[in-house]
């Protein structure tokens, strides 16, 4: 994706030796465009702005296509490759057209001279502080590729949790739609059908077939503002949960206290926080610095202030371990094995176990809860539309008894 001000252009021409070549490059103007290609061997003929797409911008750029990039880059710096051909060679195999804009965007002023942390920056959309300044740090110390190495483990390994975590979230929501929807077209369709035949009867009807059949009418009547209130609802609340701080945090608070997916939520936010402070702390990062990095990455308000308060105490010479118990919200685990990385001077090594350690209890706890919400679901199911075909065949049951 190219910066604010540039564009993609699309070049023909021949090169030093006259073979042919073609290409993308990123630059603000056609002009420009043919002097920086010169500077490179280049004699560009052609030389014209790529055509945007149809519709739309062409996919989105997901945080595991950052995982992936980052983890391809890593391998290029370690086999040697340099850093401006690594970004060619691994934006070649993009399918991507969006990630492969990115990608020649940094490339392109990485070419010019920029530091690549701080072509990082220019897209803080993909790139967070943490990962800059990781990048960064990896480069004033003259290790990339093992920086590199050490991202593409920590975005593998997080976004392998927040994965574990939607896995969770997407079977049940997805059956509850169905279930509604269902539901909603027995009630519309299928329950006035049945409304028709009950009329001719002349007989008083159960109170759940009655039930049922004003539940119809309803839904018949107001079925459109029914779904306008259900969609401004859900967007009130994602409005709200964004731009309501105290809102925000009394929802981050509520789901710690659910029962069994709590208990997922609290894992991968362990998992998260060890996982973090121990590629920062590797990364040489001072302790201080680092814990600032890891409280936005916990991902939960109550933690995250934590962490802050955390980072106030070891700034003022207290241990991480002891900073850390006080809080009362650290499992006992981790602080035993930040007290034994203290001690030993291998804090980093300690956190990555138990980072390790929760990732794993986070995977056990969603294979156990899509066990357990499986029948639960079914039961819901089970409910709904037989409950709404027993309300309908009710009255011929009793009919047939007295006949």
């Amino acid at each position: 994706m190219a910066t604010a001000t540039n564009s993609v252009f699309i070049y023909k021409g021949v090169d030093k030796k006259g073979a042919k070549v073609e290409g993308e490059v990123t630059g603000a103007s056609s002009s420009l465009v043919k002097a920086q290609l010169v500077k490179q061997g280049i004699n560009a003929r052609t030389v014209r702005k790529k055509p945007k797409p149809l519709f739309g911008g062409g996919k989105a750029i997901k945080p595991q296509d950052i995982a992936v990039f980052t983890r391809q880059m890593a391998t290029m710096m370690k086999a040697g490759v340099p850093l401006v051909q690594s970004f060619e060679i691994v934006a070649e195999g993009v399918d991507n057209p969006t990630l492969r804009d990115l990608i020649m965007s940094i490339r392109e002023e990485v070419a010019s001279g920029t530091s690549f942390a701080s072509a990082l920056e220019k897209h803080p959309k993909y790139f967070d502080d943490l990962f800059c300044n990781l990048v960064e740090s990896g480069e004033q110390s003259g290790a990339l590729e093992t920086m590199l190495d050490r991202i593409a483990t920590y975005k593998e390994k997080t976004e392998a949790i927040k994965a574990k975590i939607k896995k969770a979230l997407t079977y049940p929501i997805a059956v509850i739609v169905v279930a509604v929807i269902v539901t909603g077209i027995l009630l519309v369709k299928v329950v006035p059908q049945f409304a028709e035949t009950f009329s001719s009867f002349g007989a008083d009807l159960p109170a759940f077939t009655l039930f049922v059949l004003h539940l119809s009418e309803l839904v018949q009547e107001w079925w459109f503002i029914i779904l306008v209130a259900g969609a401004l609802a859900f967007y009130a609340f994602v409005e709200a949960r964004r731009r309501s701080k105290p809102f925000s945090d009394s929802i981050d608070k509520l789901t710690l206290k659910l029962p069994v997916f709590g208990d997922i939520v609290y894992n991968s936010i362990i998992a998260r926080f060890s996982r973090t402070l121990a590629t920062t702390f590797a990364a040489g990062v001072p302790l201080i610095d680092a814990l600032e990095s890891v409280a936005g990455a916990t991902g939960n308000s109550v933690y995250e202030k934590a962490v802050l308060s955390v980072r106030d105490e070891v700034a003022t010479g207290v241990p991480l371990n002891t900073s850390l118990r006080k809080s009362g919200i650290f499992p006992s685990m981790l602080l035993q094995m930040t007290a034994i990385g203290e001690e030993s001077g291998a804090l980093d090594e300690m956190l990555d176990k138990v980072a390790s350690y929760y990732e794993e209890m986070v995977d056990n706890l969603v294979d156990s809860l899509t066990s357990l919400l499986e029948p639960m679901i079914m039961s819901v199911l089970g409910v709904l539309v037989g409950g709404l075909m027993i309300a309908m065949y009710l009255p011929i049951f009793q009919i047939g008894q007295v006949v």
